[in-house]
């Protein structure tokens, strides 16, 4: 009898899903501190519409997928960057864009794409209202 073997394709998908996930919820707490810490009341406002906002679509985008594809596990952590706000939701943006093939379910890429639409008005009111 043949020996089942897995299916690496859908383990490098899953960790792709993981590090995405893992990396929307660092948003979370990145932005808030910058939050915090600015002195510019426009980037405090910005910036609190994102990390407001990034919740609802994460939990959405999290609870679709697991309701199609299973519980995700092995979530991981990732330091906080000295980085401005600008220069940290560029490179998020950046590495949103890398994901931009990850999901093939139209649900899952409307979300996905609602989050990456948050980055940009986002970035907007950063460069151009502060």
């Amino acid at each position: 009898m043949a020996k089942l073997k897995a299916v690496p394709a859908k383990k490098e998908k899953s960790s792709t899903v993981v590090d995405l996930f893992s990396m929307l919820l660092q948003s979370v707490t990145q932005t808030h501190i910058q939050h915090l810490q600015t002195k510019s009341y426009a980037t405090h406002v910005a910036l609190q519409g994102f990390y407001e906002g990034i919740p609802g679509l994460f939990d959405a985008l999290v609870e679709t997928y697991q309701g199609k594809y299973g519980i995700v596990e092995g979530y991981k952590t990732y330091p906080l960057t000295n980085q401005t706000p600008v220069d940290y939701l560029t490179d998020f943006h950046s590495k949103l864009e890398e994901c931009q093939g990850l999901f093939t379910d139209t649900d899952l890429k409307n979300i996905f794409d609602e989050i990456k639409a948050l980055t940009k008005q986002t970035l907007y009111k950063l460069q151009h209202l502060s």
